[in-house]
């Protein structure tokens, strides 16, 4: 992603036309640089002559769906990614997260909320949490290979790793705190960048801490590297060298 001062370019992919004027405006109107596609087809097409710095998707679309568009995405892209859905049911909102997303909107959506919400992701993004001068560069553990810079995760097989910009930043805290027992909350505040609400019905992290354990857990024989400290929160096992 560059990095500069450029206005963000964000992708809003809705196929109601009313809506998807009223944010795309909103989205200018906050300084953003903000295109409008009513389908996946369309985005594909725009995807293939530029980038973009993050992608709004509605879940409900017409032809391919908002979840096949996200897998498509992450298969090829750490571009960060947020939901919105009309049903506002929370297990629109887990498989949106299992699938790669990093935020969910619920429908109706608030133009402030969007806004707040857009800023944040890009804030995860660019100011990597635990990242400072020290710990820049190559960190390692168990074999594992994590670029910081790039933000590239490489597996001791020599091979590249799909993860999400949520799943990067949530190891990023991970391996900035090793062999400790590393809060919920913690992880909340400082992966997501929001307030911990100590709500236990949140389970963000959970399914973060899923997708990692699920995709660390393909090599090395299965090793279970990050493990659970039931009602407290987690602990990352290995050592790791910078």
């Amino acid at each position: 992603m560059d990095l500069t001062d450029r206005p963000r370019r964000i992708a809003l992919v809705e196929d109601d036309g009313a809506l998807r004027t009223l944010l795309s405006r909103t989205l200018r109107e906050n300084g953003f640089e903000a295109s409008g596609y009513r389908s996946g087809a369309e985005l594909r097409a725009a995807l293939e002559a530029q980038q973009f710095d993050l992608v709004i998707l509605d879940i409900m679309l017409p032809g391919t769906n908002g979840l096949d568009i996200c897998r498509w995405l992450r298969a090829r892209s750490h571009v960060p990614i947020i939901f919105m859905s009309a049903r506002g049911q929370q297990t629109d909102r887990i498989v949106g997260l299992e699938l790669g997303a990093d935020d969910f909107l619920p429908k109706p959506i608030d133009p402030h909320e969007l806004i707040a919400r857009v800023r944040a992701v890009l804030r995860r993004w660019e100011s990597h949490p635990g990242e400072r001068t020290e710990s820049t560069g190559i960190v390692r553990f168990d074999g594992w290979s994590m670029d910081r810079r790039r933000r590239e995760l490489t597996a001791p097989d020599g091979s590249r790793v799909a993860v999400s910009s949520a799943e990067f930043d949530l190891l990023g805290v991970l391996v900035d705190m090793p062999q400790r027992v590393v809060g919920r909350e913690l992880l909340l505040e400082q992966a997501r960048e929001r307030p911990a609400s100590g709500d236990s019905s949140d389970r963000s992290i959970d399914v973060l801490i899923s997708r990692l354990r699920r995709k660390l857990g393909q090599y090395d024989g299965g090793r279970d590297i990050i493990k659970t400290v039931r009602g407290i929160g987690y602990v990352f096992t290995p050592s790791v060298t910078r």
